[in-house]
């Protein structure tokens, strides 16, 4: 089936100022000297659009006044367009702040046409702009919908009945004509669809013939899809200097939904993302606070890199004020497939798991969330080595010598002196060996090392991993020394 949503921006160019996860502190754009748009605190205090500058400020002379800018327009909803890029890689822009989707092949993934509208308006609440949906059988009709607010319709005869009770004025090649339709009786879409179109053509163009007949389904129309770049850099200026890690990260968030439209585009997965904050320039420049993510598993979806970014931003002690903000992802590989296995992992997949550990490492750092990582050494202080939970150790096989003792599940990080008491070693009380002695003999090349390890029994009937340690040379005839090195559970 067919189906397009239309998606207006009604408020783009207050929104690219002001986005809506920022406080309003009163602002209001301006085109030749006129008021075109304000926020809800600026009319609040008075101002309305079509006023003048002058009566602006003398109704509200602390709102902020900006200019009308095309060029940050154009720049957003190309933003938008490629963030919309996951639900579907069918994205063009309209007229007038506008985006049409095609999803008709994408209904099924998401769930239906009601859930995949929901998660279009969060997309866009998280992008900081206002959108007003319609959906529609045709391009042009959702983009009717969408301009007017007319909702949904999924089949044709709903759609024409709806366009029907649409004023003429939406559509775009009747404009110029307007005094004339009105004078005619001519106010709604339905009427004017009723004139004879001999005389609509010659009066008005073959133009407004085609956006009738191309919204009611009855001629093709061309479009030109937007295209992901090949590689992702995203920018975004801020509105204020900003030292609030809550509104870095609002912003952080617009960004991330551009990367996971850019992502599914090119059927990419994330392995490490580079967030810089930018400083002011000038005099008092500062170099940008880079934040760099390393993932343990290649991801393509945001919800678990705002996880992420926010612990970092959480822990993050700003030098000075942000004014912009900008991502990369320098390091992306093939999206890997869903998995079709038939019985699903228990207790959570692999990825759930890696997931988890890099939640772990931005809230308490790299240093404190380790993995076992063993080295090809005899001696047990050295073979049971650890590192970062995000490193990948070398590939050295853990296994035991042949003979080789029990080994304790708690191996001590540095072996504890014992007393001797009548020839045994003394531990809380005497030691009675339990097992026969492994020798061993590592650290040629180094501090040389001889042990005899004994799995020793106290009078608690706890068990410790005790070692001798071989005298050579000049004190064979002295006492041995004896040393706890492990516990066992």
């Amino acid at each position: 089936m067919r189906l397009w949503i239309g998606l207006h921006l009604p408020r783009l160019p207050l929104e690219v100022f002001s986005p809506r996860w920022s406080a309003d502190t009163g602002t209001a754009v301006l085109e030749h000297e006129v008021v075109l748009a304000v926020s809800d605190l600026a009319r609040r205090a008075g101002v309305r659009p079509g006023m003048r500058r002058g009566g602006a400020l003398m109704l509200a002379p602390e709102i902020a006044l900006h200019e009308r800018a095309p060029a940050q327009e154009a720049e957003a909803l190309h933003a938008v367009a490629l963030a919309l890029l996951r639900y579907t890689p069918q994205v063009t822009e309209g007229e007038e702040a506008t985006l049409l989707l095609d999803v008709g092949a994408s209904l099924r993934l998401f769930g239906g046409i009601r859930q995949l509208c929901a998660l279009v308006r969060e997309s866009l609440q998280a992008l900081g702009f206002t959108a007003v949906l319609g959906v529609a059988p045709t391009a042009r009709g959702a983009w009717l919908l969408a301009r007017s607010g007319a909702g949904r319709s999924l089949t044709i005869e709903r759609m024409e009945r709806r366009l029907q009770a649409l004023p003429v004025s939406l559509l775009p090649p009747a404009r110029p004509y307007l005094a004339w339709l009105e004078g005619i009786g001519c106010l709604t879409v339905g009427e004017l669809m009723r004139l004879p179109r001999p005389g609509l053509q010659r009066r008005c163009g073959r133009a407004l013939l085609d956006v009738l007949d191309a919204a009611r389904g009855h001629t093709a129309e061309m479009f030109r899809w937007i295209e992901a770049p090949p590689n992702f850099h995203a920018k975004l200026e801020l509105f204020d200097r900003i030292d609030d890690a809550d509104l870095l990260l609002a912003g952080a968030r617009r960004l991330l939904q551009q990367l996971t439209g850019w992502l599914c585009a090119h059927q990419f997965a994330v392995e490490r993302i580079s967030l810089l904050l930018e400083h002011e320039r000038g005099r008092v420049a500062r170099p940008p606070t880079a934040i760099d993510i390393l993932l343990a598993e290649a991801v393509w979806r945001d919800d678990h890199l705002v996880r992420l970014l926010k612990e970092r931003l959480a822990k993050l002690v700003l030098e000075a004020p942000v004014i912009g903000l900008c991502l990369e992802a320098p390091q992306v590989k093939p999206m890997a497939p869903l998995s079709d296995s038939l019985f699903p992992e228990p207790g959570g997949s692999k990825a759930d798991r890696l997931r988890l550990f890099e939640l772990l490492v931005a809230r308490l750092g790299a240093d404190n969330v380790l993995q076992a990582a063993p080295r090809a050494d005899h001696r047990p202080e050295y073979a049971n080595g650890w590192a970062p939970v995000q490193d990948k150790p070398a590939n050295v096989t853990a296994a035991l010598p042949p003979g080789s003792l029990p080994r304790p599940a708690w191996l001590l990080a540095k072996p504890i002196p014992l007393l001797v008491r009548d020839h045994r070693p003394f531990y809380c009380s005497p030691l009675r060996m339990v097992s026969s002695a492994e020798r061993i003999e590592a650290g040629w090349w180094g501090e040389t090392q001889t042990r005899d390890y004994f799995i020793a029994q106290g009078e608690d009937n706890a068990h410790y991993w005790v070692y001798r340690e071989r005298l050579t040379g000049t004190d064979e005839d002295a006492e041995p020394r004896w040393y706890l090195h492990g516990l066992f559970g």
